[in-house]
């Protein structure tokens, strides 16, 4: 079984700054690249960016790109979204995801097998 646990989240002020966290454990897996998905009360679960674990080739959506960036530690299995500039429409609950089968990165939701719990940022203005 694979376990990914997210960190890192918490309230901050329209203009801040935070870093989310994504470790993976457990069994030995081969996943292609993480990606990092938000979901707000009402609304559907959107992507946000994502990352190979090969090559770090980087995939960003609109609304975050020159914002956000996204890394990984291949020897720690664990991948970070720096988030900067941060605004109210950013608050929504952050979580990461693996996807076992195809290279990538890729965006859509149901392309990536295993999600972790989620970790709420919320900002203020």
């Amino acid at each position: 079984q694979v376990q990914l646990a997210e960190s890192g989240g918490g309230l901050v002020q329209a203009g801040g700054s935070l870093r989310l966290s994504c470790a993976a454990s457990g069994r030995a897996f081969r996943s292609y690249a993480m990606g990092w998905f938000r979901q707000a009360p009402g609304r559907e679960r959107e992507f946000v960016a994502a990352i190979t674990w090969s090559l770090g080739s980087t995939n960003y959506a609109d609304s975050v790109k020159g914002r956000f960036t996204i890394s990984r530690d291949n020897a720690k299995k664990t991948v970070y979204l720096q988030m900067n500039s941060l605004k109210p429409e950013d608050t929504a609950v952050y979580y990461c995801a693996a996807d076992l089968r195809l290279p990538g990165p890729r965006s859509q939701p149901d392309e990536y097998d295993y999600w972790g719990q989620g970790t709420q940022v919320t900002v203020s203005s």
